[in-house]
């Protein structure tokens, strides 16, 4: 039997030390805490080009990019943690970034597609992210999921080579799917 807990009870455990977090990567969805899967060379690879291209392109003060750290939703009893997240700029030391805060979140993915489109676009939904992607690696490509409605999206667009992709929250920024593969690192913004 798995136990189920509350987004508070997960806090509480992280504070007093009862999950040890340093050799293991750990999330909770939908009251489980669920160890993540060990991240690989291409997927850390995507990860920094998006993090590059995010803090190179926002606008100052527009939002904070966080890499692999968690957003908090009581409702649904998770604290997922994204490969990246645009949260509203403003001060967390009191609780993580909530999905009222979030400006965008991406899943970056070599090896677990079937769960980003399954059950964690349908918590994203749930939440009401308005602005979904997944960078798959293994297919190069970006998949964009918008329109929350219920537990799914009410659009979903894959993008391919240099097709512009324009985050909902900063529509001036642009990313091309192919910045994100390949030797080269992403330069400066054009």
């Amino acid at each position: 039997m798995i136990a189920h807990y509350s987004l508070l009870e997960y806090d509480h455990m992280i504070r007093c030390g009862a999950l040890d977090q340093r050799d293991r990567r750990l999330e909770l969805i939908r009251g489980e805490i669920r160890e993540m899967a060990a991240l690989g060379s291409p997927h850390e690879m995507a990860v920094d080009r998006l993090n590059f291209w995010s803090i190179r392109n926002l606008p100052e003060n527009r939002a904070w990019v966080r890499i692999q750290e968690s957003i908090g939703s009581e409702e649904l009893a998770s604290a997922p943690e994204p490969d990246i997240v645009w949260a509203v700029y403003r001060v967390y030391d009191n609780g993580r970034p909530t999905p009222a805060n979030v400006l965008l979140l991406i899943e970056v993915d070599d090896r677990s597609l079937e769960y980003d489109r399954g059950e964690k676009a349908e918590l994203y939904a749930e939440a009401g992210i308005a602005d979904y992607w997944i960078a798959n690696v293994r297919d190069q490509c970006l998949e964009v999921f918008r329109q929350p409605k219920g537990r799914g999206f009410g659009s979903m667009k894959i993008h391919r080579d240099d097709e512009e992709v324009r985050p909902l929250a900063v529509p001036e920024m642009v990313l091309r799917p192919s910045m994100l593969w390949g030797p080269k690192p992403i330069g400066p913004p054009r």
